[in-house]
């Protein structure tokens, strides 16, 4: 055998190597009763509960921030976020999180924030001007 062909041989196992590896870390977006039925991890997408209780004492323990979230489907759950607490994060308006069910709680190892548009009173303006 050529060279080139063992280095493509090996080039074509690497690949399929990372390919099969980064599709273990792939979740897919579900609610929390989803969440407990596949036991694996998944992304659950929702809105804060502002009004109960959220937990952060970064002296004590900075990558443990927990707070309660409502899904898709109208479902309460606490969640334990594995990391610190983010900033703003009370004025977000929806929190998507990657992680899966541990008992009663959903265990998070990360999340994104969709934060109010900067421009939103700009675009309500805009609408007001043309109707």
């Amino acid at each position: 055998m050529k060279k080139i062909h063992i280095i493509a041989i090996v080039m074509i196992v690497l690949a399929i190597g990372v390919l099969f590896m980064a599709s273990n870390d792939i979740a897919t977006y579900s609610s929390f009763s989803e969440a407990v039925a596949s036991g694996k991890k998944v992304k659950v997408a929702g809105q804060l509960i502002k009004e109960k209780e959220m937990y952060y004492d970064p002296e004590k323990d900075p990558n443990y921030f927990s707070f309660y979230l409502r899904d898709i489907e109208g479902l309460e759950k606490k969640v334990v976020l594995l990391g610190a607490k983010p900033q703003d994060f009370e004025l977000s308006e929806q929190v998507v999180l990657t992680g899966k069910i541990n008992g009663p709680n959903f265990i998070a190892s990360e999340m994104l924030l969709k934060c109010p548009s900067k421009y939103k009173d700009e675009e309500e303006f805009l609408k007001i001007q043309e109707g």
